[in-house]
This record gives structure tokens, sequence and C-alpha cells, in this order.
């Protein structure tokens, strides 16, 4: 079955919103988390044209690059380290304005200007991974995506 993301919306949240459904249809009746987490990632990628879009998931208390759509990227972050290592230890969101600024940033891909890390909880609500976006311009993040990007992480169920 073919499936097409239908954007729509002049701002930033409008096409979140118009997008958290085509998600939610996406993944309903899906059971395959890789599959979701790479639909999720394609999803985000066209329809917020973000430079990368990509989850990272623990193993062998390491992040492990899981899917992913942009440049290519690092395969494992250790705890604590760049963004997303520093989101998975301090077991939060992570807004970074500008990369360069941010102390001990792993710079996977050159074009990276801004950042968002979200943590990824299972159903007993540990710290399973991250999600991790990129821009390709500065100060593209703030509390809408956080709060987008929230309920996504919470329709994948994992």
């Amino acid at each position: 079955m073919a499936e097409d993301l239908q954007i729509s919306g002049n701002t930033k949240e409008e096409i979140y919103q118009s997008i958290i459904p085509q998600i939610k249809a996406l993944v309903e009746g899906e059971t395959d988390i890789t599959a979701n987490m790479a639909n999720v990632c394609a999803a985000l990628k066209f329809g917020l044209n973000f430079l990368w879009v990509g989850f990272y998931l623990i193993k062998n208390n390491q992040l492990v690059l899981g899917p992913f759509q942009g440049p290519v990227a690092c395969t494992r972050i250790n705890l604590g380290k760049g963004v997303c290592g520093t989101s998975w230890q301090n077991n939060e969101v992570i807004i970074v304005d500008d990369v360069d600024a941010f102390p001990g940033h792993i710079a996977c891909s050159s074009l990276s200007k801004s950042e968002i890390v979200l943590p990824i909880y299972n159903s007993n609500k540990d710290v399973i991974g991250v999600l991790d976006v990129d821009s390709d311009t500065y100060k593209t993040f703030d509390k809408i995506d956080e709060q987008y990007l929230t309920q996504i992480l919470q329709i994948l169920k994992f």
C-alpha cells in the first residue's frame, strides 16, 4: 500500500498538527517498532524539512544508531557525551540553539547548526534511547517542537 504524507499549515505548529494524525495512521496496527520509527523519521524530515531526524537506542550502555533520515550519522554515543548522551544521562529534553556552543558537541555533520534531543521511555518509564532532530539553521527548535515531538514519541509506545 502506498502512503503519501499531506502537509498543511503555514506555521510550525500547524504543520505538526497536520502530521500527527497521519503518523498515528501510519503506526496504527503495526507492531514492528523499527518500521514505525523509520516512518516517523521520514514524516518529520519531509514534513518539517529538518536536516536530520533519527533514533538512538541504548544497547550495552551506549546509544546505538537506529532508524534515521538525513546525512550519515555517528553510530555510537557514550553516556554523557554530546547532546544525545547528555540528554540520556540527565533524563531531560535538550534544545540547543547553536551546536558549536554546546560543550562536548559531537559533530556528526558539519551542516548541523541547532538540535533538539528528547529521551525515549518504555512503559516502565525507563529511558531506552533518544530522538535526535537537527537543523541546518540556528535557533530552529523551541517548546513547540518539544510539545509535539513528545506527543509523537507517546504515539510510538516503546
